[in-house]
């Protein structure tokens, strides 16, 4: 059975990509939900920085590092900053990723190797950095943020899809692997978000991609947050392995009405 952490302990959430809406979303539902926060960016200082403020008023505590999680040192350092910090890392979402559409006839090698680069070997590189640690305490929670697109088709996205479908599968191998020591690993898929990794794809199509989604609307950053936040905590203690769609309905049928 996985442990739960004392009622002194504080728990600990290391959070990729925390500087874009997203990654905000996740990182203040995580504080709501009793975590102190490392607000991991690349470039973005200025709403890491933010982010921080946020969570501190909040009541919790958060600091901002920046790391190039392509780096598998840059990973480590990353992961062993948390581990000073505050002691120790309980959770850690894999949400800091990319996209440069483009169809495969135009695509440049540099643009597919930019996206399987950070969206796929950046979660591998985190997820390989935060492993010693949860072992050591015989407990941990992995969420990974793919995509529906992992299992749909859609036109400029091969190097999108490729890397979440192998995220997917990332998911699956390391639930396997670390269920016997406490550690649950788990993916949420968000369908079309509104956020700015899909603007182009929702002002091209607007109405018409709207139709394709049963719920006829765009999700919003706090729905998919507030999915992590419920895998990321104790009442998701027998949940690993999964793929959680986050995404109103697209995809599980022909949009036929």
């Amino acid at each position: 059975m996985e442990r739960e952490p004392t009622g002194s302990e504080r728990r600990v959430a290391v959070v990729t990509g925390a500087s874009g809406s997203l990654g905000r979303a996740i990182s203040l539902a995580l504080a709501a939900d009793g975590a102190d926060v490392v607000a991991h960016y690349h470039t973005n200082e200025t709403a890491a920085r933010a982010l921080v403020q946020d969570v501190s008023e909040r009541g919790r505590q958060a600091i901002a590092v920046a790391a190039d999680v392509t780096d598998p040192a840059a990973a480590e350092a990353l992961l062993r900053r948390a581990e000073e910090e505050f002691g120790h890392v309980d959770v850690l979402v894999n949400n800091a990723g990319i996209v440069r559409d483009e169809l495969l006839f135009d695509m440049r090698p540099a643009d597919w190797a930019a996206v399987i680069d950070l969206n796929l070997t950046g979660t591998f590189n985190c997820i390989h950095a935060a492993i010693p640690g949860m072992l050591v305490r015989r407990h941990g929670v992995i969420v990974n943020v793919s995509s529906v697109i992992a299992k749909i088709g859609w036109p400029g996205q091969s190097n999108y899809s490729a890397a979440k479908a192998g995220m997917d599968a990332l998911t699956r191998c390391a639930a396997m692997e670390l269920a016997r020591f406490g550690i649950r690993v788990n993916s949420v898929a968000p369908g079309v978000i509104e956020n700015h990794l899909t603007e182009q794809v929702r002002n091209h199509f607007g109405e018409r991609l709207e139709r394709l989604i049963p719920s006829r609307r765009f999700g919003g950053p706090q729905e998919v947050a507030d999915a992590v936040a419920f895998l990321a905590s104790e009442r998701a203690s027998y949940i690993t392995g999964e793929i959680v769609d986050v995404s109103g309905g697209l995809g599980v049928g022909l949009p036929l009405a």
